[in-house]
């Protein structure tokens, strides 16, 4: 069996589709078509069942889908045993939640990329979780911890929310107890759009609802930054944001974790491990210092 053919067997199996596929492969989905007869040719199986929504496993597909997987991860581990032990190179793709892509991870992956000239990584950022065996990425940060799926999970550092607004707003609106946030306006996730339970702030603490909503943390802080009410703030998020201040940090805070999820059959690969240790430690030192600065403004306010 070629592993070529298999290699786009699995771009099939992953977009579940000729055109995304050959896209990712860079050939024309008539040649992705063909490979995919050769190959069910070859072992005298259909692979795919085609519908108005795409290309869809047959049973025989998905009992070769782990073989090709194993297959190519293969091809991985000998290509990283010719490159040598030296510093990382090639692309890995990292899928996170917006907020965690937008105030932490680029000041991370830009010091990891000054370590490493021959590395290239990309940040999919997206409010919802990731697909790992459709390979929309390497491996994803994630809010919570999965309970089931062919994956390795590792903590890789705890994170700390509180109640923010603009000094503006709070000037007009003074926020003082816990009792007076009924009289204040709020931002949020839009309630349908929370992916993750971990993400509904609002009603753990007993406020909102919230009356100007977004599935995007980055539209919320700015709602927050223009003074648009009071909302629950990532502490690592509010150097980027000097305009906001928290409020009733004594009564009012919440902590989650970050989760590093990755193929389960990714532990061989030494390129991918060295990565996931290099992230670790940088995200843990990025974090500890965030939180440090915004402790540090209020006690000089």
């Amino acid at each position: 069996m070629d592993w070529d053919d298999l290699r786009v067997f699995l771009a099939v199996a992953r977009a579940e589709s000729l055109s995304a596929a050959g896209k990712g492969l860079k050939i024309d989905p008539a040649t992705v078509g063909r490979r995919i007869a050769r190959l069910e040719e070859v072992t005298g199986e259909r692979l795919f069942a085609k519908s108005p929504q795409g290309y869809a496993l047959t049973e025989a597909g998905t009992r070769l889908l782990p073989h090709a997987e194993a297959a190519e991860r293969a091809s991985l581990a000998a290509a990283e045993s010719l490159s040598g032990p030296g510093g990382l190179t090639g692309q890995i793709r990292l899928g996170a939640p917006d907020g965690c892509a937008n105030y932490l991870l680029p000041q991370v992956l830009a010091r990891i990329c000054d370590a490493n000239p021959g590395l290239e990584v990309q940040i999919v950022a997206l409010p919802r979780v990731f697909n790992l065996s459709k390979r929309e990425a390497d491996m994803a940060i994630a809010v919570s911890r999965p309970e089931a799926g062919r994956l390795t999970v590792q903590k890789l550092t705890d994170y700390h929310l509180h109640l923010a607004a603009s000094r503006s707003y709070l000037a007009a609106h003074p926020l003082t107890s816990p009792q007076d946030l009924r009289d204040h306006r709020f931002v949020g996730y839009i309630p349908d759009m929370i992916f993750d339970k971990e993400l509904d702030y609002l009603a753990e603490i007993g406020a909102g609802p919230a009356t100007l909503t977004s599935n995007s943390v980055s539209v919320q802080l700015n709602w927050l930054r223009n003074g648009a009410g009071v909302g629950v703030v990532h502490d690592f998020a509010l150097p980027a944001a000097p305009e906001l201040t928290r409020v009733l940090t004594d009564r009012i805070h919440l902590t989650r974790a970050f989760w590093l999820i990755r193929h389960e059959g990714d532990g061989r690969l030494d390129r991918l491990n060295r990565f996931a240790d290099q992230l670790t430690r940088e995200v843990r030192a990025e974090m500890a210092r965030l939180e440090a600065l915004v402790s540090a403004s209020e006690q000089h306010a």
